[in-house]
This record gives structure tokens, C-alpha cells and sequence, in this order.
């Protein structure tokens, strides 16, 4: 597994973004270095779409002469694969898939956090006659590999006993595992709302095992190279996140009707996914750096990050308030 970056490299990343931010920090515009911008919106990151709908980033940039493309993440690890390919700037992830992505060598940052969810549980139909986490030994259980659902499922596991060897795993994307959970194809799902709130609220599905402190905040993530290039567009963009944060905690009525039009599901599904979604948080804290580590060293202990990865010095790479607003 390669070493995210060598002393010499960060060192020349961190005077390059000090420099190109400079113009920013005196108060002074600084032009932009691309014409479009483009980054993601996803069903686990509600604010996202709240934010696409509202169109206050186009607005802003605008006079910038800089568009904006707006494209669809269906988990961490694709938005993770759209940001190392360079087909995004800005990707919405959990914190602890951002954490795996940069110490495989994806070059991110995470600049800002979208919500403080609990999006992820162990899901299994109605009537299975699994009551507790040891009951899933041999079984089979879909999951969204490099995910939340993912490290929330190895840790859940390690919770009762058991590693990754002791169930069979089915890798699909999370519709197709919730797909092969109705079906009866596997006999439970790592979930992820608000796809789970739709198969408990429509399908009478059963969350299994719930862990608040086992999921990781929703981390909003951009690519170095761009930030240490335009550092005005990312502060342009944490501003329109902060915006749209705000509004939506004003306007839960606003963020349902989002969320609703993208998702199709029903009005009941979506407030139950907003229900387990808090939004209270949006700028980056000590506090929230530390759940990087403390989650950082949990995988480690489970065996999703090698022993000798030095956690600490990833997560810090990883987290970057310099861009903060407001």
C-alpha cells in the first residue's frame, strides 16, 4: 500500500496552497484557473441536493464566468474512483471511506462536513430469525465494499466476535444489495438510507444491529490539485454548502421535497432517513479530525487499514480547515 504523500511532497503541497491562498486570505478576488466546475450530489447527502435544486452555486459563479456540472455518486467508493480519475473536484463521502481512499493514494482533502448521519445498519427481512449479530455467522450479507456500510459492518462484526471470514460476503452496489435482500438472495444488507428507510417503511424490513458511533460523518472532499489552484472556487463552494446547510435546518419541508424528487420514495421513507441525519455541524472541528483517527484505528484493529499505516499523520493530510467560512 503506498505512503499517501513523502515529507518533501507534502511540504511543497502545503507551500503551494499557502501561496495560491494567499489573494484569498487579504481580501483580495483571485481569479479562477478553470471554466467549469463540477462536483457531486447524492441521496445520503441531502444538503447536495437541496444545494443542485436551489441553483445558488451557479449564481455565484456566474459573474466568474465558471459552470457548474453536477453529477451523481452512488456511494463513497464511486465518488472516491470519480475524484482519483479527476472527473470531480468536489465528492461527498464518509469520513472514514475518505480516510481508506487517501491512504491508497487518493489525493483528497476533506474541507467540509455535509451531516452527521447514522445512514448505516445491519438490515435483514422481517421475518429472519436472526436476533443478534453472532446469528449472521455463514450467512450471506450484501455490501458496498470501501463504504460506511462496509467498515460499519467489519466493525460490527469484530463487536460480536466475528472478522469478514466468518460470512460470506456479496459485493454490489447499495440498490442491488437491498435488491438481494427482498429477494431472498442474501440474508442480510448493509444498508445505507435512504434506501434502508425504504425497505423498512415498504418491505417491512428489520434493522438487526444499530450503532450511531459506528458510522462516520458525511465528509465533502476535494482533490488537492484543484484546491491548491483555485482556493477562492473552494471557498465559493463551502460557502454555498454553508447556505444551503442553514436553509435546510430553517426549511426541513424544502429538504424532504429534494429529497423526495430525486429519490422517488415516499414522503414517510425520506423522514425517516432525515430523522437519523443531523445537519447541526457543517465546518470541520477538532472533534470531528478525532473521529477520523478514532475510526482510522478502529479499522486498524480489524484489519481494513495495514499496522503499519501511522493513522494519525494520514488523517491529519486528510482533514484541511483552511477553507472555512462564515
Amino acid at each position: 500500500m503506498p505512503a499517501p504523500y513523502s515529507p518533501s511532497r507534502r511540504a511543497l503541497l502545503t507551500g503551494a496552497l499557502a501561496v495560491a491562498a494567499a489573494p484569498l486570505l487579504r481580501g483580495r478576488p483571485a481569479l479562477a484557473k478553470t471554466t467549469e466546475l463540477r462536483l457531486d450530489f447524492a441521496t445520503y447527502s441531502p444538503v447536495s441536493l437541496l444545494l443542485k435544486d436551489k441553483g445558488w452555486l451557479e449564481e455565484d459563479l456566474k459573474a466568474d464566468g465558471v459552470t457548474v456540472r453536477w453529477v451523481q455518486s452512488l456511494g463513497s467508493n464511486k465518488a472516491l474512483e470519480f475524484l482519483n480519475a479527476g472527473s470531480l473536484d468536489f465528492g461527498s463521502t464518509a469520513s472514514a471511506a475518505a480516510l481508506l481512499g487517501r491512504i491508497g493514494g487518493n489525493p483528497i482533502r476533506s474541507v467540509y462536513v455535509y451531516s452527521k448521519p447514522e445512514w448505516t445498519a445491519l438490515v435483514v427481512p422481517g421475518d429472519s430469525p436472526a436476533k443478534t449479530i453472532a446469528d449472521l455467522k455463514g450467512k450471506r450479507i450484501a455490501v458496498t465494499r470501501g463504504t460506511d456500510p462496509h467498515i460499519f459492518l467489519v466493525r460490527a462484526l469484530a463487536s460480536a466476535g466475528l472478522t469478514q471470514d466468518d460470512v460470506k460476503l456479496v459485493l454490489l452496489q447499495h440498490p442491488d444489495g437491498k435488491q438481494a435482500l427482498l429477494r431472498g438472495d442474501v440474508d442480510a444488507w448493509a444498508g445505507l438510507d435512504p434506501l434502508m428507510a425504504g425497505a423498512e417503511i415498504e418491505n417491512s424490513a428489520r434493522l438487526l444491529y444499530r450503532n450511531p458511533a459506528f458510522n462516520s460523518w458525511g465528509a465533502l472532499n476535494v482533490r488537492e490539485e484543484f484546491a491548491a489552484e483555485n482556493p477562492v472556487l473552494v471557498q465559493k463552494v463551502l460557502a454555498a454548502y454553508e447556505k444551503a446547510r442553514t436553509f435546510a435546518q430553517a426549511h426541513a419541508d424544502a429538504l424532504a421535497a429534494s429529497l423526495v424528487a430525486q429519490t422517488k420514495l415516499a414522503d414517510a421513507v425520506v423522514a425517516k432517513q432525515l430523522q437519523r441525519t443531523d445537519l447541526s455541524q457543517g465546518h470541520l472541528r477538532p472533534a470531528q479530525a478525532d473521529s477520523v483517527v478514532a475510526s482510522g484505528l478502529a479499522m486498524q484493529q480489524v484489519g481494513l487499514i495495514e499496522v503499519g499505516v501511522d493513522v494519525r499523520k494520514v488523517a491529519a493530510e486528510l482533514v484541511d480547515s483552511r477553507f472555512a467560512v462564515g
